[in-house]
């Protein structure tokens, strides 16, 4: 199958038109017209994916954070951007980013299925169907109410990660969540606003972080990966069952950062 049919097999289930204005996603790098036999997935095109996905002989690469973000001027080895772009080049390998339409169309409903939690509703609308309904980022749900602590270790153990950041006090009972899969800096206010009393997200930082809580919502931050390395999983299932024949790999799940 060619780059620009597979292309199209995503966007069915992921359109293009939900991405945010000021995101860069779909064909970054290569050839539209390139036979794809196998596929990598990962949620950045660092070195390391790029070297895995040269060494596997994938053809394409597929991942959630776009590899080219801001305007280049330049595609030179002098730039480490750039000589991620030229060693795809070279091996004819097709880089492709899905980033806030997999947000908006995915992200935040995978979360919530790995964090059984049922229901829920748009958090911050981006964008309204012609039927009326609403689509956009994060997803805000009534929960049973359960103390922050007990939250938090639902949350490491459906992220199978170690640790979370909480702002908050661990004892004071919660029962409405917002989820903000990466980072979830932008979405405090919207999710005052509608009543949170937490928000599950990453990318907290000091201010962000004790501002919330004097406005009476708590934050677990679970790491900007430590949500959103879900996508793998999720597109190679996607891929495997729509696009038959074709080898679908993931990167490893390797954390950006050790807390020690």
């Amino acid at each position: 199958m060619r780059c620009k049919e597979i292309m199209d097999v995503i966007e069915r289930r992921y359109p293009k038109k939900y991405a945010l204005e000021w995101d860069n996603i779909g064909l970054l790098a290569g050839r539209d017209d390139k036979e794809v036999g196998g596929i990598y997935v990962a949620l950045d095109a660092t070195e390391a994916v790029i070297e895995d996905a040269v060494q596997k002989r994938a053809d394409m690469l597929v991942t959630h954070h776009p590899l080219i973000f801001s305007g280049l001027k330049s595609v030179t080895n002098q730039d480490f951007t750039g000589a991620r772009l030229l060693k795809l080049i070279k091996n004819d390998i097709c880089c492709y980013a899905m980033h806030t339409n997999y947000d908006v169309k995915g992200m935040a409903d995978r979360a919530l299925v790995k964090l059984g939690f049922l229901g829920g509703e748009v958090l911050e609308v981006t964008a309204v169907n012609a039927d009326g309904r609403k689509e956009g980022i994060g997803r805000i749900v009534d929960i049973k109410p359960v103390t922050l602590d007990r939250l938090c270790e639902r949350v490491k153990t459906a992220f199978a990660i170690d640790t979370v950041k909480v702002f908050g006090d661990l004892k004071v009972h919660v029962k409405r969540a917002a989820v903000c899969p990466g980072s979830g800096k932008s979405v405090i206010s919207t999710a005052l606003a509608k009543g949170a009393d937490v928000l599950i997200t990453g990318d907290i930082g000091h201010h962000e972080g004790i501002d919330a809580v004097a406005q009476g919502m708590m934050i677990i931050d679970a790491g900007h990966y430590g949500v959103e390395y879900i996508f793998m999983e999720d597109m190679k299932e996607y891929l495997k069952k729509n696009i038959p024949g074709t080898e679908v790999l993931t990167a490893d799940i390797c954390h950006p950062f050790t807390v020690l």
